[in-house]
């Protein structure tokens, strides 16, 4: 399935992205992108290599970058806006979803 709206991406994300895609050890063939429970709110973003595609992956393809969505998450981050933020002495991927009704005082755990 391949849906550029699940998930976008700031420019500042997509270079971030894209410069740690080519530092990789072994090509990958885009992010993937799902959530776990954990944390005080219930569910928290994860990320890693993609070195392969799942049948029911979401794929977002930004052309130069190829986000695999897994299936489980994809109900959780429709509509997210992934960005990157360089503040101080600390730099994090941060993702503005409208589905969250409510996030942690740290801001590692949402819940929808």
């Amino acid at each position: 399935m391949t849906d550029t709206q699940i998930m976008t991406m700031t420019d500042r994300a997509a270079a971030r992205v894209k410069s740690l895609l080519g530092k990789a050890s072994e090509k990958p063939l885009g992010l993937r992108i799902g959530i776990t429970n954990t944390g005080c709110n219930g569910l928290s973003y994860t990320m890693d290599y993609a070195s392969d595609q799942k049948p029911d992956d979401a794929i977002v393809d930004t052309g130069d970058i190829t986000l695999l969505i897994d299936h489980d998450a994809v109900q959780f981050v429709a509509g997210t806006e992934m960005d990157w933020l360089e503040e101080g002495m600390q730099s994090r991927f941060t993702f503005e979803n409208p589905n969250e009704k409510g996030r942690c005082g740290c801001g590692s755990s949402f819940h929808v």
